[in-house]
């Protein structure tokens, strides 16, 4: 555990914020957000190294007490001790940050059983037992917040990442019964789900791959984490069930709905030679399937200012009374982009 949070009395009226992978990509970019709106944060990641330089950097932004403890998510048990010394430390958590996620690339039958069960143990079992710590606090005290990341693949499966894939779908069913079970109760504890399209982070320059020659890459359009984590700012402040926070997101759940035979026909043709490339094998750091990747990675991947900061749709869901129209033309926009990709990929 580190942070100078640890040395303070817990300040019982402080707003207290968790963030399980708060030391990389979108995560700390979560972090930093929340720190400089004033809040106490407290991050939760497997990397002692990143921990202690992340709390020190969000106790300067949000000029109170930060906390870094080292856990890994998949461990139920340690995720409720990591909440116990949160809240020791900096006082009641008012809100869950949960999205935490390793991911494999790979076909299915090229991906070893364990390596499979690794993703879904990190990235839907993490995910479950950061709400259920959060929760067990929340409930009897009848407020808090609990926000889980999701993804737009939980909406249609991407071929090559069926781990990853099929735990979003898992995660999503979870949020959606959890959040069913706080209506019943009548609780002022609020349950937030926001799906994702790709976005740019290390994770592409660690993920794990299986039988794939090249590096894996994003599927169309990788937004910058900064501008997701906006959108995630946007739902803390105004509470709400469901946020498809971009374009592409909305492609895969209005295509998985409506017509997920022409997304099936998609990524059968064009799904290897979107996630595929040579472009950055140079860039790429060893994997974090069963270790963390060692090294201060920030927040950003590989794309640099190919990495989109503002669409349409985000600007909408981050300014919750702009115009559907400006949304719907987003959607357009976006399906233009990935045409337009798919067409100029080299064929493998």
């Amino acid at each position: 555990m580190t942070g100078a949070g640890g040395a303070r009395r817990a300040d019982p009226t402080a707003r207290v914020a968790v963030v399980a992978g708060g030391t990389a990509g979108l995560g700390l970019a979560v972090a930093r957000g929340l720190a400089a709106d004033g809040w106490r944060v407290a991050v939760l990641a497997r990397d002692q190294g990143r921990l202690g330089s992340v709390a020190d950097e969000l106790e300067r932004a949000a000029g109170g007490p930060a906390l870094g403890v080292r856990v890994d998510v998949a461990d139920g048990a340690a995720v409720d001790a990591a909440a116990d010394a949160v809240e020791r430390a900096l006082g009641p958590i008012d809100l869950w940050v949960t999205g935490p996620m390793v991911g494999i690339a790979g076909e299915f039958l090229d991906v070893a059983s364990d390596d499979f069960e690794r993703v879904t143990d990190v990235t839907y079992h993490g995910t479950v037992n950061g709400a259920r710590a959060a929760l067990a606090r929340m409930v009897p005290r009848d407020r808090g917040h609990v926000v889980v990341l999701g993804s737009g693949v939980a909406h249609h499966g991407v071929p090559l990442m069926a781990a990853y894939s099929g735990a979003k779908a898992a995660t999503r069913g979870f949020g959606e019964a959890v959040a069913a079970e706080l209506r019943m109760r009548r609780s002022r504890v609020r349950l937030s789900m926001l799906d994702f399209p790709a976005i740019d982070t290390p994770q592409y320059r660690w993920i794990a791959r299986a039988g794939l020659p090249h590096a894996s890459r994003p599927l169309p359009i990788p937004f910058t984490p900064e501008a997701c984590a906006r959108a995630v700012l946007a739902v803390v402040r105004r509470p709400r069930l469901r946020t498809w926070v971009a374009e592409p997101t909305s492609i895969m759940a209005l295509g998985g709905r409506f017509w997920p035979g022409g997304l099936d026909r998609f990524f059968a043709r064009f799904g290897r030679r979107l996630q595929q490339s040579p472009r950055h094998d140079g860039d790429m750091l060893p994997d974090n399937l069963w270790e963390p990747t060692p090294g201060d990675v920030g927040t950003r991947g590989v794309y640099g200012r190919e990495a989109v900061r503002w669409s349409p749709q985000l600007w909408a869901v981050t300014h919750r009374r702009a115009a559907g129209a400006l949304a719907a033309a987003g959607i357009v926009w976006a399906a233009v982009r990935i045409a337009d990709r798919a067409r100029r990929s080299p064929r493998r």
